[in-house]
This record gives structure tokens, C-alpha cells and sequence, in this order.
């Protein structure tokens, strides 16, 4: 059991009696169940309402929130009034981030309370990642890098993009992965130069750079990880290319530490590749935050002055993206530490020429 109850009822400031959750990903960080539902956490209890879809396993799954099911006499809106009059909440924050204008409307007319938004206290939490999480996310980067290796001694010119996705697909499944994190990117050659380009017919050529950008689900929670391998004799600028991509990165996972704030983090890794004059190639920022959801908050990006929380799990991600000719990505996941940081991947780094 990993659920974050008690977390989020000792977020809750006093200004609020209760926090009402309606997005899958705040749902399932509070009671560790996927489900379409509702939750409820006030100050003394906790509710998890679903439908008749799911409702025994959440009854086998869910600890520590009473468990209740919609039907045609009671909704979603009845079960909230009836929790709200048993607990005497009156001032409930909401996800105005996840909501849709007709959802809130609907709630807000409907519900006995009053609603507030309050989704940067489910960021925040959400932000830091304790042991258990940080063991999911481990377990799905190795399903991924597990899928690489076998993957490698598969690949081969004549291959196509589309081919190479879809092995990868089967072998983060094969390997243990519950579902993918996002649709894997796999762009060979030219098609390199778009960050997240869709993977296409084209067939693999010697002398190409196959950027792979992939990841997969693990009890909830997402890997990410990038590799950028060559096939054949490549040139000198692409391997060049590739050390300048790999140097940023490294020195950016060094400058890495709890504390630091996006922008720096960022900076870290832009700086080698500014002063090799391929500054201009490198759009996007270092990173994004990864848990639940591929992309969360907060992110190392040139934007980010606010300091990166301990616990925080980051993708370390620079590269350099030449147009119509060809792109190279690296990417890693990290936890920010007090001091420093923990690689959360195994998979090597230095150029694979297959």
C-alpha cells in the first residue's frame, strides 16, 4: 500500500475543511487505486467513491478512506453532500487545473459547500517522491532498459521507424510494464532533427542516428529515457555532436542537487552547449518532472526560479537538433538529494555504433 491520505490531510491549510479530487492522476496519488472515481479527504476522514466497474476491487485495495458506490439513486454529487454533512466541511478546495468550466458549474451548483481552488497543494506533494515511489519508478526504468537491450541486437538497416516502435512497444510489455508512459518517439536519420518527431515508414540507412525516446508504467508510475544510437560508419560532426550532447549532460546531473533552482539546473547543461556553438539547436529544456504522470512539475527549464524540492525526480534530457539532417538526445532520470543527486538509470551512455 502506498496511498497519500494522511499526506494530504496534513497539507490542508486552514483555510480549507476538505480537498475534493476528480483527476485520475490525484485520485490514484491518494487512494494507489486506477479507477474512475472521486475523493474526498477532510480533516478527519477520507472517501473513495466509484462505480460498479470497480467497486470490489476497490474495496480489496483501498485502505484507510471509506469506500462507496454510485448507482442510479445516488451520484457522485449525493455521495459528496452525504460525506460533507457526516464531516461538517464547508470550505473545500478543488483541482481548478483539471476541471473542466462545465464540471465546476455542475459541482458548484450542486454540492453543499463552498470550492476553491487548491491544486498547487497536490502539486506540491506530488513534487517530493518517498521510498515507495522512488522504488516504481526504478522498477519501470529497468523494464525499459531491459526492452533496449534486447532491442539493440534487433535493429538493423531496412528496419523502419514504425518497426523499431512497435518491437519496442512488445518488450517493455514482455518485460513487465503494465502500459506505456507515452507513445515511443523513434526517428531515424533526417527525421532526428524534430525533437518528437512520429515514427514513420522510412527505412533505417547505414550512417543514420536513431534517436529512441520511450518509457513505460510500473504500479502507477512512468519511466523516461532516451538513447540515440548510430548505425554503420557515422561522421565526424555526428560524433562530435553526440560528446557535446553527452558532456551537457553530465555536467547538468552534476550541478543537480535539492535546492538548486530550474533555471540553474538548466543552465548547467546549456552552457556546453552554448560555448560549442550549437546553441541555437537546443529548443527545449533540460527537463521535466516524472511520477504518476509523464510530465509533472516542477521542471528545469530557463523559466524556473524557484528552488527544485528534495525528493524531486527529474529527466535530464539536452540535445542538439540539426534541421533535415539529423538530432541527438540523451536522456536520464534523477532524484534530487540534499547535495547532489541518484541516477535512477543503469543504461550506458557512451556511443553504440551497431
Amino acid at each position: 500500500m502506498n496511498n497519500h491520505f494522511k499526506a494530504i490531510q496534513q497539507a490542508l491549510p486552514q483555510t480549507l475543511d476538505a480537498m475534493l479530487l476528480t483527476s485520475e492522476a490525484n485520485t490514484f496519488y491518494a487512494g494507489d487505486f486506477h479507477a474512475e472515481s472521486v475523493v474526498l479527504v477532510t480533516r478527519t476522514d477520507c472517501f473513495f467513491f466509484t462505480d460498479s466497474r470497480y467497486i470490489e476491487a476497490a474495496e480489496r485495495a483501498v485502505e484507510g478512506a471509506e469506500v462507496a458506490m454510485v448507482d442510479r439513486g445516488r451520484n457522485f454529487v449525493a455521495l459528496i453532500n452525504d460525506a460533507l454533512a457526516k464531516t461538517g466541511a464547508r470550505r473545500v478546495g478543488f483541482e481548478e487545473d483539471a476541471m473542466s468550466v462545465a464540471e465546476y458549474n455542475a459541482y458548484r451548483e450542486s454540492l453543499h459547500c463552498e470550492l476553491t481552488g487548491a491544486a498547487e497543494i497536490l502539486h506540491r506533494l506530488r513534487a517530493s517522491k518517498d521510498e515507495e515511489e522512488i522504488r516504481r519508478l526504478t522498477a519501470a526504468q529497468r523494464i525499459a532498459e531491459k526492452a533496449l537491450q534486447d532491442l539493440l541486437s534487433e535493429i538493423h538497416v531496412g528496419m523502419t521507424e514504425k518497426e523499431v516502435a512497435a518491437r519496442l512497444q512488445y518488450l517493455m510489455l514482455y518485460h513487465g510494464a503494465d502500459k506505456l508512459s507515452f507513445d515511443p518517439i523513434i526517428a531515424s536519420g533526417p527525421n532526428g532533427s524534430m525533437p518528437h518527431a512520429v515514427p514513420t515508414d522510412r527505412k533505417i540507412c547505414s550512417g543514420d542516428f536513431i534517436t529512441m525516446d520511450f518509457g513505460c508504467v510500473y504500479r502507477g508510475y512512468c519511466s523516461d529515457m532516451t538513447r540515440t544510437v548510430a548505425i554503420g560508419e557515422i561522421s565526424e560532426e555526428q560524433r562530435r555532436v553526440y560528446e557535446i550532447v553527452l558532456q551537457a549532460q553530465l555536467a547538468g546531473i552534476a550541478a543537480a542537487r535539492a535546492g538548486i533552482t530550474g533555471k540553474e539546473l538548466d543552465g548547467a547543461a546549456r552552457r556546453v552547449i552554448d560555448e560549442a556553438g550549437y546553441g541555437a539547436y537546443f529548443g527545449h529544456s533540460f527537463g521535466h518532472s516524472v511520477g504518476i504522470e509523464i510530465h509533472e512539475s516542477p521542471n528545469a527549464t530557463p523559466s524556473n526560479d524557484q528552488p527544485m524540492p528534495h525528493g524531486v525526480v527529474v529527466s535530464a534530457e539536452p540535445g542538439i537538433y540539426l534541421p533535415g539532417r539529423f538530432g541527438v538526445r540523451i536522456e536520464d532520470v534523477i532524484v534530487l538529494k540534499e547535495g547532489g543527486c541518484v541516477n535512477l538509470m543503469e543504461a550506458d551512455k557512451s556511443l553504440i555504433c551497431l
